[in-house]
């Protein structure tokens, strides 16, 4: 029993970090993705301030 209270956990934390590996394997960063857009023309105002009380 004290084997199986040892050996559960460290299989278990080893699950979650081979997954947390797989995932980043698997799934792109936001650094990869990110593509800079060319600027364009700066965008128009806003619109009219809402009227004071």
């Amino acid at each position: 029993m004290v084997l199986l209270a040892v050996l559960i956990p460290l299989l278990m934390l080893g699950t979650v970090l081979a997954l947390g590996r797989y995932e980043e394997l698997l799934l792109p960063t936001e650094r990869e993705e990110a593509v800079p857009l060319p600027p364009t023309s700066s965008p128009g105002p806003a619109g009219t301030p809402a009227p004071s009380p």
